[in-house]
């Protein structure tokens, strides 16, 4: 049994406990939160953009509880870290982890800098120890299908491809969230999801060229960016969090291949997977399977009872994902495509 703690205890702790619960193989086992919130287990009220927002509380007893995280990590009970902090304490966390050899799950984005990520990417080769980025897109189950669609060439070539990921600001965690010298902004913190996702399909971009503006956080709220990828496809991806209060959040897709369009939007509910394949009539896929969430903290559970580094997202995809929204970034302030190396 896998012994995990979860560090920083908000709405993506909640969820990763939810996930859990579903994941043979790791339980649970102590929370840390140096302002003591949630420390009791009990996440009632604790809401977000994505999941059923169904109340959450561990049965009392079952975990130990930290203030301390230096303590927390010289538990030799406490195998592994699932990192839910604030972006900006995400370096610090993870390479004092990987020091005190545990493996490391730290959610998106994988730090605030590219730099940082590189840093510790390379301490955990150092150390020995798995450190995965939490893309958890890469996992739910209708982006690992178009994925699979694209790799296979079921319906020949990509023509085009976009992703669209827009929400009002967040409801939770603002003092971080809205302080785009801590967050990155919607640019770095949601937007990063599609971004990641581009590079997923289509490889590493050659390069981007991006638009955006700045509207609560300071950093870059909402844009919209051209990836230009090996095989010539038009793929573009759209990210905000600055959308009027009451507009709620949606996540859609649409990949134009040679032979179909796959559609997907979150709108539609149980409906939000559509085929449509030439001569044939449109129709909805329903996959049923487990969430993201479950699945990468499945993944990641895998890879440590077998000892072997993840596959389906890596270090390096994680330093990847950074440095391609840097040049996002760079290109929005430019007003000029960026080359990625």
């Amino acid at each position: 049994m896998l012994n995990l703690a979860l560090v920083g205890l908000g709405f993506m702790a909640a969820t990763h406990i939810k996930a859990l619960r579903q994941v043979p193989g790791a339980r649970v086992a102590a929370l840390c939160n140096p302002s003591g919130r949630h420390l009791d287990g009990d996440f009632t009220g604790v809401a977000g953009n994505v999941g059923d927002n169904a109340p959450i509380k561990l049965e009392p007893g079952s975990f130990k509880a930290f203030r301390d995280y230096a303590a927390m990590l010289a538990d030799p009970d406490i195998h592994a870290v699932d990192i839910c902090a604030p972006t900006l304490a995400h370096r610090d966390l993870a390479i004092a982890a990987l020091r005190a050899g545990k493996y490391v799950l730290c959610e998106k984005p994988f730090a605030r800098t590219a730099a940082q990520a590189r840093e510790m990417a390379a301490i955990a080769t150092e150390t020995g120890r798995i450190l995965m980025p939490a893309m958890c897109l890469r996992f739910f189950p209708e982006w690992a299908w178009v994925r699979a669609a694209i790799a296979d060439g079921r319906f020949g070539k990509v023509l085009a491809a976009r992703f669209r990921r827009v929400a009002e600001p967040p409801g939770w965690g603002q003092q971080n969230f809205l302080d785009g010298a801590k967050s990155g902004g919607a640019l770095l913190d949601l937007h990063i999801h599609d971004t990641d996702f581009v590079q997923f399909c289509f490889g590493r971009p050659r390069s981007v060229r991006s638009t955006g503006y700045s509207k609560i956080s300071g950093a870059i709220d909402h844009v919209v960016t051209e990836y230009e990828v090996a095989g010539g496809a038009m793929v573009h991806a759209e990210g905000a969090w600055c959308m009027t209060p009451g507009f709620g959040f949606n996540m859609s897709y649409t990949v134009n291949f040679e032979r179909a369009t796959v559609d997907y939007d979150l709108a539609r509910g149980a409906d939000a997977l559509k085929l449509c394949e030439a001569g044939q009539p449109a129709q909805v896929l329903k996959l049923g399977q487990p969430d993201g969430y479950v699945g990468e903290l499945s993944h990641f559970v895998e890879c440590i009872a077998t000892g072997t580094q993840p596959t389906l997202v890596t270090a390096a995809d994680g330093v990847s994902s950074m440095e391609i929204c840097e040049a996002e970034e760079k290109s929005v302030r430019s007003g000029q495509r960026v080359e990625l190396a």
